[in-house]
């Protein structure tokens, strides 16, 4: 009997081992399966690289491959599945089309949800409109949609050039927009009450003499501004020479009417059956310390009773509470103002301390009285020239505006409250 191993393998040539004879073939073909054909590679050609960077890069590999000890071997991850690649596909205008209606459905969602939605503040918008409203009315008055429009169609009338102004420059449709920015001040800041409106005569000329105080000339503007609105003329401001050296002030006072404080203009106003405003005291009334309030200075020479004896129109005397309180006069500095070209320099409890913010007025309660006229026809023009009977009558129309503010103090109180 002979050994079958023995000739396992030992056909062929001596050397390498046959694929058919060789050991590991038989032994495939005796489990039935085809022998595998190793596939054959291309050797890639060496390069020359320095050895001691490959010594490098196995340390790193051992020291990052090294475990500590008693550490134990994390279970391997399961392979995530295959992921599908997306599929690119070409956009049609239908689909376009499609996108932008829904975008522009969103959006005018959002729109029309914008008044209940709440804003950064947590303030919802038509609470924030209702607010302005509510604020326009109480600033402006019922009738606030009325002005607004008036003072639209003003703008819009200057704009293209129908307006006029008279030889002294006065300019109605600035007077309109002036009364109605300075209304909110009088009506609302300082509460005025306006008492003798009676007395200030319907058409013809007329003089209106008032006491000046204040530190800042407000008082002005706030008696122009009760005479059209409570008598419906205009009136037309003397004012000192300073004023319309200013600039920017002068042109202003100009378009409202002010002209300068001399007999030749007074005379041609009154004339011309104007309405003219004069204050006597000048910048001695209103650079006045606060000591003095209400104590008037001196009325001058009496050259506002000249110009109403030779136009033959009454005198009205006019007083005035509550122009003293808006920026209470503490002190001055002369030096300074005299270096600016100015009459004084004034120093209030907060200005020049708080800067802007004090010159802000404060709000203290107003009250102007026109009082009964003075009739000056019963002289002739001549008597213009008459120095006693000038005195005579300026110190008559300053007691009687002395003794008005007395009595008005009296009515008014306390000033603020």
């Amino acid at each position: 009997m002979t050994d079958e191993r023995k000739t396992i393998g030992s056909a062929g040539k001596a050397g390498r081992g046959n694929r058919q004879t060789s050991p590991s073939a038989a032994a495939r073909a005796l489990a039935g399966s085809p022998p595998a054909k190793k596939p054959v590679t291309k050797a890639k050609p060496k390069t020359a690289q320095p050895s001691a960077p490959k010594k490098a890069t196995a340390a790193k590999k051992s020291a990052a491959t090294k475990k500590p000890a008693g550490a134990t071997t994390a279970p391997p991850k399961a392979a995530a599945p295959p992921r599908d690649k997306p599929r690119l596909r070409a956009v049609t205008d239908e689909d376009a089309a499609a996108a932008a209606a829904a975008a522009a459905e969103e959006a005018a969602k959002r729109t029309r949800t914008a008044g209940a939605a709440p804003l950064s503040a947590g303030i919802p918008l038509d609470e924030i409109v209702v607010a302005v409203i509510q604020a326009a009315q109480r600033v402006l008055g019922s009738d606030w949609e009325a002005r607004v429009a008036t003072l639209l169609a003003t703008i819009r009338k200057r704009m293209s050039g129908d307006y006029e102004v008279d030889e002294f420059g006065f300019d109605p449709q600035i007077t309109e927009v002036l009364t109605a920015a300075i209304e909110p001040l009088a009506e609302k800041w300082f509460r005025l009450e306006v008492r003798g409106v009676e007395n200030i005569p319907a058409e013809g000329g007329a003089l209106l003499v008032a006491n000046h105080s204040g530190t800042v000339p407000i008082d002005g503007l706030i008696t122009g501004y009760a005479v059209k609105k409570y008598s419906g003329r205009n009136l037309r401001p003397l004012g000192a020479d300073l004023v319309f050296s200013l600039p920017f002030v002068g042109q202003i006072a100009r378009k409202v009417g002010a002209t300068l404080a001399c007999t030749e203009d007074a005379e041609r106003l009154l004339t011309t059956g104007e309405l003219a405003g004069v204050w006597p005291e000048g910048f001695k009334g209103i650079g006045k310390p606060f000591a003095e309030r209400y104590k008037l200075q001196r009325f001058g020479r009496g050259g506002f009773v000249s110009s109403a004896m030779r136009a033959q129109v009454p005198i009205v005397p006019v007083s005035i509470v509550g122009a003293e309180e808006i920026y209470p006069l503490v002190g001055n500095v002369p030096s300074l103002a005299r270096l600016l070209g100015l009459p004084y320099l004034p120093i209030t409890p907060f200005f020049p301390l708080l800067g802007p913010l004090g010159m802000i007025p404060l709000p203290s309660k107003w009250i102007i009285e026109f009082g009964e006229p003075i009739r000056t026809d019963a002289y002739d023009p001549e008597a213009a020239d008459d120095p006693m009977l000038l005195f005579n009558v300026t110190d008559q129309v300053r007691e009687t505006i002395q003794q008005t503010l007395y009595g008005l103090l009296v009515d008014r109180g306390n000033a603020f409250f």
